[in-house]
């Protein structure tokens, strides 16, 4: 299909962001501190990989700290997993999220965070400030116990 000189600049898909919530704002959950944020992942981890890969998630937030939504990241084998700045921004871009929570597990049960656990948090926490979207903590658990960057005072 050919289109005349005047037309191909009209040749553009539109795009628009929606997002819709099933969930009230009054029944959305609130996470006030670390512990309750192992807690609310706890109830949304697959128990029987918990200690098998390692899996990231993220959790959206509004500014009251209610949860507008929770998105599996990746899933890795039995050492790591990647987790990509584009995959946790697009969502809280989305849902008009003013503030995130990243997550991952150890398959080992140690929860203390590598090297490369403490370069990512800053790298995403860098691109947050861009975006004006807060990196509230990073939490790493296992089915026991969890470690949280925020606690620690590394974010």
């Amino acid at each position: 299909m050919q289109t005349s000189e005047s037309n191909k600049w009209n040749m553009v898909s539109e795009i628009e962001l929606v997002y819709r919530s099933k969930i009230k704002a009054t029944q959305r959950p609130l996470l006030r501190s670390s512990n309750d944020v192992f807690e609310f992942l706890l109830q949304h981890w697959n128990h029987d990989k918990i200690e098998l890969i390692e899996n990231a998630k993220a959790i959206f937030l509004n500014t009251a700290c209610k949860v507008l939504g929770l998105l599996d990241i990746s899933m890795g084998g039995t050492t790591s997993t990647i987790i990509d700045p584009k995959i946790v921004f697009l969502p809280a871009i989305k849902l008009n999220a003013n503030r995130i929570i990243l997550a991952h597990n150890h398959p080992s049960g140690r929860v203390n965070p590598s090297a490369n656990d403490l370069l990512l948090t800053e790298k995403i926490c860098k691109a947050g400030i861009l975006l004006e979207i807060k990196i509230m903590d990073h939490i790493i658990i296992s089915k026991d116990t969890y470690y949280s960057f925020a606690d620690e005072g590394k974010i």
